[in-house]
């Protein structure tokens, strides 16, 4: 496994598009809300992402090995959706929780960040399961120096959420970002401690456990895309792009309105 140290000029080019990024993910929240589609949702931050921020948003035509290439720039995961959801005239009802997963790239750079957003008021089970999912993230964030291991971000991720009743998602994990989109290493949100990839600083990697409510079990949709829980339970997800540095971490998808860490 080759994972790309980056260099300090490409660490600055991905600060850029983390801030970017996460600008999208400010600018979008007023606007979800009950009665509004998920296309006009995916619309509104294309618009922002190539006519204000004169950059490109990654998912459009982004067609990996099997996959046709995705029609949208964003991802739209509602309720029981895990991840990959594509926009379209579904219109969010009230209680909805759904996740924003947006990326960016600006001079050849990505970021790489999601949300979880409630329409309107959200059910306990949903709040909560949202919560967790984010304190899930940030557990798994703080594990992240150099000489750590990536088993150690995926054991303090499994071994909070597991004895709360809910699954973490095996089939998809956060990986290496940099001029690719996806690269080297796979960022498993399981594990066990001292296992796997030791980080060294200058890697760069997201983040972004999915979290079930109910088993962990997955199927994906016709579309080739959208991925839901099998047992139609409510599904979370949170997403931070990260670099590491000599002493630690440094989150890199940020911006004015990024939720402070829990």
């Amino acid at each position: 496994m080759s994972v790309s140290i980056k260099t300090p000029q490409e660490i600055e080019k991905m600060r850029i598009a983390g801030r970017l990024t996460s600008e999208v993910l400010d600018y979008i929240g007023p606007f979800v809300k009950a009665g509004v589609t998920t296309n006009e949702l995916d619309r509104l931050c294309h618009d922002l992402i190539v006519n204000v921020q004169q950059a490109i948003p990654a998912p459009l035509n982004y067609a990996p090995n099997g996959h046709t290439p995705y029609p949208k720039s964003i991802c739209t995961s509602i309720n029981h959706q895990i991840c990959h959801g594509v926009p379209s005239e579904k219109v969010l009802k009230n209680g909805d929780i759904v996740n924003l997963d947006i990326t960016v790239i600006k001079d050849g750079y990505h970021g790489d960040s999601s949300r979880m957003f409630y329409v309107g008021e959200p059910s306990i089970q949903a709040r909560r399961l949202c919560e967790t999912t984010y304190k899930a993230m940030w557990r798994g964030i703080n594990q992240v120096k150099p000489g750590a291991y990536l088993g150690d971000i995926g054991y303090a991720i499994q071994s909070f959420v597991e004895p709360l009743g809910y699954s973490v998602v095996r089939e998809f994990c956060g990986h290496g970002i940099g001029a690719t989109f996806h690269e080297e290493p796979q960022v498993l949100h399981y594990g066990r401690p001292k296992t796997g990839l030791k980080l060294e600083a200058g890697m760069v990697f997201t983040i972004e456990p999915m979290i079930n409510a109910g088993k962990k079990e997955i199927k994906q949709l016709n579309d080739g895309w959208t991925v839901v829980t099998r047992d139609h339970s409510l599904s979370a997800q949170y997403e931070h792009t990260i670099l590491v540095t000599d002493t630690g971490f440094e989150v890199l998808t940020v911006s004015a309105g990024t939720p402070p860490p829990p």
